[in-house]
């Protein structure tokens, strides 16, 4: 029998230690550097041990870089601004990942603290170990075949993802440190953040990289190939609005070509497609197919908010309540019934999830430009009211009465199954959301949505829907981000960072 031999030292690489600076790029930079180092440490570590030429009894171990700020005074700041400061004196830390993902977000925010709060910034490596499954760059995984060439369980030798420290404490409100911890900078943790991009790629099919940061979900093909026949045509006419398309297996689509190049691969389509109108800034507009129901709907929310988008609309189908409306009308949503059920844990359904002022005035302005209406003719074609989202598609097959008062009773004027998802989920994670469906059907009226019918309202009204969403999400770029981002999503104690 051999023996087991235990584990001799921590292979590691040289420490580097909290460094001060003055200066946004410099720091990123570093932060850069020490990523960069690290994540390569441990891919050399793997590949020795795949390899044989380790000796196979070394842990071996790399931390993610951080950063931090000592505030110690009560220094007055502009109260006018969101984010970009912290609320009292204290130590205050965040760790990092693919700070190059990052680059242009953590520059703004550590531009914010440095001109607030007119101290450095420290940027080291935290005591937070990468694990190994996220040292590889996109598209590269730890597989089977490479396990089973392991002498010993890979856990023995790597770090690996640690659930108990990739929850939404932070962001909740649910988060206690331990006496001496310092405070979080930011809303999510690396390893949090570094999960969800994962998950993306499984997900959309689409690396994190194309993400931008205005984003419209959906829960119909239709929109999506309106979606990606507007967008073939701006890249074939040269537009120059907009840079590349980018579709699922990352296919790309550049400005001038008529379809995809070489580069990406044909894929089977994944859970919720992806695709993406790509500016140099990440200024450009995502489209998510995220299908029906409000667990597609939390999920790609929860893994889209650590890119920290600036905005996210829920454009889609949905029953009109009202006997007054007709197929094909407009609901601009200003409250949610939330009886999806997904986020009750996470977010008590006492909690209001309010209206964003200037996410509405987008959302109607838009309206407004593209069907030619304004003032009273609008109230023709929209109606501003609480949008009902709830987990049963089948709740007419159901002794519905209790439903319909509740329905009643909360002045429901629209039922849906993810638009108070996307909206709870927006407020709890402070990405500025909006709503603007359109009747597909009146089932309490005697008008449900058959066949020939449907097919016949999703060729006239998607079209002009999504052109509605499009023109939204611009006007919203085109704002100031201290603007979009409204002080009524913070809470009073806020991390720094966006």
């Amino acid at each position: 029998m051999n023996a087991v031999h235990p584990l001799s030292s921590m292979n590691r690489p040289d420490a580097m230690p909290f460094e001060p600076f003055l200066d946004a790029r410099a720091a990123v930079d570093r932060l850069a550097e020490i990523y960069a180092r690290n994540t390569a440490f441990l891919r050399a570590a793997f590949r020795e041990v795949l390899n044989g030429t380790g000796n196979g009894r070394e842990r071996a171990r790399a931390y993610y870089p951080a950063i931090r700020i000592v505030v110690e005074t009560y220094d007055p700041i502009d109260t006018r601004l969101s984010y970009g400061h912290v609320a009292e004196p204290g130590i205050y830390q965040t760790t990092v990942t693919q700070p190059e993902l990052f680059r242009d977000y953590l520059i703004e925010q550590v531009g914010q603290l440095l001109q607030n709060h007119r101290v450095a910034v420290e940027v080291g490596e935290s005591d937070s170990p990468i694990p190994l499954h996220f040292a590889f760059p996109e598209g590269a995984y730890v597989e089977g075949e490479h396990l089973e060439a392991l002498k010993r369980p890979l856990r023995d030798l790597f770090d690996v993802p640690d659930l108990a420290v990739t929850d939404d404490a932070i962001v909740n409100g649910s988060w206690r440190g331990k006496e001496g911890e310092p405070k979080p900078l930011a809303p999510f943790t690396a390893q949090r953040v570094d999960y969800s991009l994962h998950r993306l790629q499984h997900y959309t099919s689409t690396a994190p990289a194309h993400f931008q940061n205005f984003v419209l979900f959906t829960n119909y093909q239709f929109y999506v190939d309106e979606f990606c026949a507007r967008a073939r045509a701006l890249m074939a006419s040269g537009n120059e609005d907009y840079d590349m398309l980018v579709e699922p297996g990352n296919r790309i689509t550049r400005r001038g070509e008529s379809g995809p190049g070489d580069e990406g691969q044909s894929a089977r389509l994944p859970q919720m497609p992806a695709y993406h109108l790509v500016r140099g800034d990440h200024s450009g507009i995502t489209l998510v197919n995220i299908g029906v129901g409000p667990s597609n709907a939390k999920t790609i929310t929860d893994h889209i908010a650590v890119l920290r988008p600036h905005a996210w609309l829920m454009l889609g189908h949905c029953a009109g309540l009202r006997d007054s409306q007709r197929l094909g009308d407009y609901v601009l949503a200003h409250g949610y019934v939330r009886e999806d059920h997904v986020l009750d844990a996470d977010l008590p359904t006492w909690v209001p999830v309010p209206a964003l002022a200037e996410v509405q005035v987008a959302l109607e302005q838009a309206v407004e430009e593209v069907a030619g209406l304004s003032g009273w003719d609008l109230k023709r074609i929209m109606r501003t009211g609480t949008v009902a989202t709830i987990d049963n598609r089948n709740w007419e097959l159901r002794d519905h009465v209790e439903l319909v008062e509740r329905f009643a009773q909360s002045r429901a004027i629209a039922l849906d199954m993810e638009s108070a998802t996307i909206a709870a989920n927006g407020f709890r994670f402070r990405v500025p959301y909006g709503t603007l469906l359109c009747v597909s059907d009146k089932p309490l009226h005697g008008e449900l949505k058959l066949p020939g019918m449907a097919s016949v309202f999703y060729r006239r009204q998607v079209n002009q829907h999504l052109e509605i969403g499009i023109r939204a999400l611009e006007r919203l770029r085109d704002m100031p981000p201290e603007r979009l981002h409204s002080r009524k999503l913070r809470t009073f104690m806020e991390t720094a960072f966006q």
